[in-house]
C-alpha cells in the first residue's frame, strides 16, 4: 500500500515555499514495516536526465527492530547530518541531482542522479573528507531513461 503523508486520509502533504516546491513525502509498507519516501513530483527536464545518466544509491543500513524499522534516534542524527552535507554540495555543483530519499526497514537510501561515477566520489570524498566514517554503500547504474525514479512516480501517481 502506498500513502502520502498529510493531515488526514489521501490528502498529499507538500511542501510550500514562495518557489512552490513541489516536494513530497510519501508512505508504504514494506515487509509489515513503514518506509518514508521523499521526493520531488516530476522528472526534470531532458537536459537533465541527458546530463545525468548514473542512478547513484547511498545506502545505510541500520538496527531498527526495536522502533517500528525506522533508525534509532543517535544514527538519525547522523543520517540528517550526512544528507545535509551531500545537500549543500549538491547546491554548489551540477554534477548530481537527488532523485529520491528513503528511510525504513533498516536501510535508508539516498538516491541521486550524477554525470560520472569518478565525478560523485571525488565530490563525495571531498564533501565528507572531515566527518566521521558512515557505515554507508554506494552503488551506481546506469539508468539514461531515468526508468527507477519514473517507477517511484507511478508507485505514488494518484495515491
Amino acid at each position: 500500500m502506498l500513502s502520502f503523508l498529510g493531515f488526514g486520509k489521501g490528502k498529499a502533504q507538500e511542501k510550500k515555499s514562495t518557489e512552490k516546491q513541489k516536494g513530497i513525502i510519501g508512505r508504504y509498507y514494506e515487509n509489515d514495516s513503514p518506509v518514508i519516501m521523499k521526493f520531488v513530483n516530476e522528472l526534470p527536464n531532458e537536459n537533465t536526465i541527458k546530463k545525468l545518466p548514473f542512478l547513484t544509491v547511498v545506502s545505510w543500513k541500520y538496527e531498527g527492530t526495536k522502533n517500528n524499522g525506522m533508525p534509532p534516534k543517535e544514527i538519525n542524527e547522523r543520517m540528517i547530518i550526512l544528507e545535509e552535507a551531500l545537500e549543500t554540495s549538491m547546491n554548489e555543483t551540477d554534477i548530481f541531482t537527488h532523485a529520491y530519499s528513503r528511510t525504513g526497514n533498516n536501510l535508508k537510501e539516498l538516491v541521486y542522479y550524477t554525470t560520472k561515477q569518478d565525478d560523485f566520489m571525488t565530490m563525495l570524498n571531498r564533501t565528507l573528507e572531515k566527518h566521521d566514517v558512515y557505515p554507508i554503500e554506494i552503488n551506481f547504474y546506469e539508468d539514461k531513461e531515468w526508468t527507477d525514479f519514473q517507477k517511484v512516480l507511478n508507485d505514488f501517481k494518484n495515491k
